[in-house]
């Protein structure tokens, strides 16, 4: 009995969008992101270090706890995502967090035969 051949699927223009958010703000942010385009999100748990008392000369206090959000995003579509999650993330404001963009060179999963190119 012979084994079917196996394919592997390749995706390579992908990137790979982080966000670490103050505790609590992870639902909205990553609503807004599927909102905007993107299948889905990762939400994790951290604990930040460094100093956090007081940040600059602004006297906002930054928590140690955090949650971080990882999401595969397609190249064509990393703007508007990043757009969207600096937003609903309120990322201008001092103290909320950060978001940014890693390549992801290779990324291996299932993809539907009628969905490849």
């Amino acid at each position: 009995m012979s084994e079917a051949k196996k394919e592997l699927t390749v995706l390579t223009d992908l990137n790979l969008l982080t966000c670490i958010l103050q505790k609590g703000e992870a639902d909205a942010v990553v609503k807004a992101a599927v909102d905007a385009g993107c299948q889905g999100a990762t939400i994790h748990y951290a604990r930040g270090t460094g100093v956090r008392e007081r940040l600059g000369l602004l006297g906002v206090a930054v928590e140690s706890e955090k949650e971080v959000i990882t999401i595969l995003v397609s190249a064509q579509m990393t703007e508007r995502i990043f757009e969207a999650v600096y937003f609903a993330g309120r990322l201008d404001t001092p103290g909320m967090g950060i978001v940014f963009v890693t390549p992801v060179l290779m990324a291996g999963t299932h993809v539907p035969p009628h969905l490849r190119k």
